[in-house]
């Protein structure tokens, strides 16, 4: 009888469910299943789209979460863990926990700031607690900005985060104006790398979670940081060029778009 293993890639990923299947666990699903990867999903909270309040907000139990996590890290081969959406402070230490007893795993960290009910004091936890042990952190320009608020320039920014242990930092700018948009890669060797990519005429939904969830799958599959970066740009921008309109908000990106030619 063959063998039934196989030596897919493996990506733990670890955010919030967003119910219109455009962002949180739906963008990093499809993402790492589309780009060869097997995805096991760890929910840390559930809310209606778009409301991130206490009061609909419901966030997973700490002693849950803890155990889900373990559970699949004593059984499978985690390859490396992809962080979103953290729900609260007690998800932060939750995570944090594990990560220490599992140090080898690489680390990518999308911490969605801009969406956090306890802004300030989940920045500080996330700083403290998750950074460190961070390999690759993926922020917005405003994320960047009110993780490092003293710094005046994008660099001071990134090398002001870098403080707290992590060692690379992807910043996207989409704020800038014109027909280009720039993306910005700092790392602790010194490196400083730009990448430069046509804007798109529409808004999307779900852009930054198939981003970082698309960096997650090349890492996984082996590639250096350079190579998962520039493909893992490429790989989303052509997701946000054929995104598809699903609801009245913003667009979709379309994380499949390669097989439906």
């Amino acid at each position: 009888m063959p063998s039934l293993m196989t030596d897919t890639p493996v990506v733990m990923s670890i955010t919030s469910n967003d119910a219109t299947g455009g962002g949180g666990m739906s963008a990093d699903i499809e993402t790492l299943c589309s780009l060869g990867c097997h995805c096991t999903p760890i929910i840390t909270s559930l809310s209606p789209p778009g409301i991130f309040t206490s009061k609909y907000s419901q966030v997973a139990n700490t002693g849950l979460l803890i155990e889900q996590i373990r559970a699949v890290l004593e059984d499978i081969k985690v390859d490396l863990i992809n962080i979103g959406y953290t729900a609260s402070i007690t998800n932060i230490e939750a995570i944090h926990t594990i990560l220490n007893d599992y140090p080898t795993i690489p680390v990518v960290f999308h911490p969605n700031l801009t969406d956090q009910p306890e802004f300030q004091d989940m920045v500080e936890a996330a700083a403290a607690l998750l950074l460190p042990r961070t390999d690759m952190l993926i922020l917005t320009k405003n994320e960047a900005e009110a993780l490092s608020p003293a710094a005046d320039t994008l660099s001071a920014c990134a090398w002001g985060i870098m403080e707290f242990g992590c060692n690379n930092i992807l910043i996207t700018d989409s704020t800038e104006k014109g027909k280009y948009y720039t993306n910005h890669w700092y790392s602790h060797r010194s490196i400083s790398r730009q990448y430069q990519w046509q804007r798109l005429p529409y808004n999307y939904h779900g852009a930054m979670g198939t981003l970082s969830g698309a960096v997650s799958a090349y890492l996984a599959h082996g590639l250096s940081l350079a190579e998962a970066l520039q493909q893992a740009q490429k790989f989303c921008w052509q997701a946000l060029q054929n995104g598809r309109r699903i609801g009245m908000g913003d667009l979709v990106p379309n994380r499949i778009h390669w097989c439906q030619r």
